[in-house]
């Protein structure tokens, strides 16, 4: 069976970020969210203003891959390295609000669910909705690379 892991996470991002916009309302960017960097070690403000849903796409990715995962786990996921000027560069943690209010709406929409003392983990909803969109998405990249038709058996 084709699983998520066998999509290019540029590709199955996109599409899933697309798919969030359009069918769930409970999933909107808070009015802050055009002004605030992801984080410390950010320069700007994220220039795509879909940004937002490509953050809760790619959350629910790393929620299938490695959950349950909590948000200081996630926080160190997301960050990166801060210039400091003329001293050594740094790794900074990722800002933890984005992160913590894109999964209470995730919570919300019943893609994404907490257990206590673990974190957070996806729904058999949630986990069903990135089946799909990963079978859909294989169906089409077969039809670009007709080799990988070998793999739908696995």
């Amino acid at each position: 069976m084709v699983t998520v892991k066998y999509i290019p996470p540029h590709m199955f991002i996109e599409e899933l970020a697309k798919y969030l916009k359009e069918n769930f309302e409970e999933i909107k960017p808070p009015e802050w969210a055009f002004y605030v960097k992801t984080g410390s070690h950010v320069e700007r403000v994220p220039d795509d203003p879909d940004w937002w849903y490509k953050r809760c796409a790619s959350l629910l990715r790393k929620l299938y891959l490695y959950g349950p995962v909590g948000i200081e786990r996630l926080r160190t996921a997301y960050g990166g390295r801060k210039d400091m000027g003329l001293v050594r560069e740094h790794f900074r943690k990722a800002g933890g609000s984005a992160i913590r209010k894109a999964l209470q709406q995730l919570e919300t929409a019943g893609l994404v669910m907490t257990i206590k003392g673990k974190g957070r983990v996806l729904t058999p909803q949630g986990r069903s909705l990135l089946d799909r969109l990963a079978n859909k998405l294989f169906k089409e990249l077969i039809k670009q690379k007709p080799e990988l038709e070998k793999y739908i058996g696995t």
